[in-house]
């Protein structure tokens, strides 16, 4: 049995590479970071393929299905992905770009692959990072909340058809909140709230997955601001994601 992790290299994904390795479970790690996957390689009793791709391009996302289609892979856990912060009419259009080729068509791609796969050999999970931000429009991280939108309503939409397909295959989308990773850097914020652990992110993750729930939330907090998001006026919505990303900002 493997796992194929994407963005493995740090945070989330490096840690559901290090539990599903207590499992028992192979790991094909994928990142951008040859140096920092050896390292990770390095420290697991597992079974370990490390294959560094940037999969923010179309082709790559292909290259590394067909490397994979005749390999056991039994979860799939789509967690590359990266944010940006900046009003919308000043953000660099390439990198944004950049992150709807990582955060959706790489996503879009993996999991339609993988999905015909998982249907042909009759068993598999799928998990989707997503995140509390896919339930809100976010003023000032317009493009990161929308790709997490599209992540959200992909998996729901590929859930409810998988449970009509008779067969032993699930997917799921993952929905934090801050979680304490290297991401903030990136986007250039600081969180204007305690994050969580990237450990514990996992361990409710991987529960989540095995347990075949759609939609996970790491704490129930989470859960009931995910519902509140979805009761309240949009227009009021945007305003106070837009204040809270204001506060995070560097």
């Amino acid at each position: 049995m493997y796992a194929l992790i994407t963005g493995a290299s740090s945070g989330i994904g490096r840690e559901i590479a290090r539990q599903l390795a207590k499992h028992g479970y192979g790991l094909v790690l994928v990142s951008r970071d040859r140096k920092a996957l050896d390292k990770l390689a390095d420290e697991l009793d597992t079974k370990t393929v490390v294959i560094p791709l940037d999969l923010s391009s179309q082709k790559n996302c292909l290259k590394l299905y067909h490397m994979l289609k005749d390999k056991p892979i039994d979860i799939l856990v789509n967690n590359a992905g990266f944010g940006c912060y900046g009003e919308f009419a000043k953000t660099k259009l390439s990198n944004e770009l950049n992150m709807i080729g990582l955060n959706v068509c790489a996503v879009h791609i993996l999991t339609k692959l993988f999905v015909r796969k998982m249907l042909r050999e009759g068993r598999g999970y799928i998990l989707n990072v997503a995140s509390l931000a896919a339930f809100a429009p976010g003023p000032y991280m317009a493009t990161y909340y929308s790709t997490k939108s599209y992540v959200l309503k992909l998996t729901e939409s590929v859930a409810a058809e998988l449970r009509h397909s008779g067969k032993s295959v699930s997917i799921s989308a993952f929905c934090p909140g801050p979680v304490a990773t290297d991401f903030n850097n990136r986007a250039g914020v600081k969180f204007s709230i305690k994050p969580i652990d990237s450990g514990f992110a996992a361990y409710t993750a991987l529960n989540g997955m095995f347990g075949r729930k759609t939609v996970i939330f790491p704490r129930r907090r989470d859960g009931l601001t995910a519902f509140a998001a979805s009761l309240a006026p949009r227009r009021l919505t945007a305003v106070v994601c837009g204040h809270i990303q204001k506060r995070k900002s560097k």
